[in-house]
């Protein structure tokens, strides 16, 4: 991915529709989502949460004061990888 890759552009790139969208290039590590449908981004693809519920109940995530996934969201079941 190139320098100024934003979770937004990769949304609209994609096609993925969501409230809101963030991106982290080693998707281990992310700012709290807080509008759903929501989604996680990294340089390969992504994760939808439909609701808040959703989230909070992703035995992947740890979620403090941020998004921590300690394999990154790549091994989240629902994953959706994106072909260059």
């Amino acid at each position: 991915m190139a320098k100024g890759t934003t979770a937004k552009k990769l949304a609209k790139q994609w096609g993925v529709m969501v409230k809101h969208a963030l991106y982290h290039k080693d998707s281990n590590w992310y700012h709290l989502l807080t509008d759903f449908p929501a989604a996680l981004f990294d340089p390969k693809g992504y994760v939808i949460f439909k609701t808040e519920t959703a989230y909070r109940n992703c035995n992947a995530l740890r979620i403090t004061k941020a998004i921590h996934v300690n394999n990154g969201i790549s091994t989240i079941p629902s994953y959706v990888r994106k072909k260059k």
